[in-house]
């Protein structure tokens, strides 16, 4: 028996999402004392930027372009 996949309708933009995934994970590394918390929440917040700056690459005209 198969499973019907639980789908959802986003209400946010992806890049919006990344966004604030990447500002929330900076102030709780803020909140932290140094350590390997605080370095794990800082590489979540760049892991989030960079895949911000990957999508906006990709959304960019040329790319768009370029596909056809």
């Amino acid at each position: 028996m198969t499973q019907k996949r639980n789908r959802r309708k986003q209400t946010i933009s992806f890049a919006d999402r990344l966004q604030h995934t990447a500002m929330a994970a900076r102030d709780a590394a803020q909140l932290l004392p140094a350590g390997p918390e605080r370095e794990m929440m800082l590489k979540k917040a760049l892991q989030a930027e960079t895949a911000a700056h990957i999508n906006e690459l990709l959304s960019a005209p040329i790319m768009q372009a370029a596909e056809r």
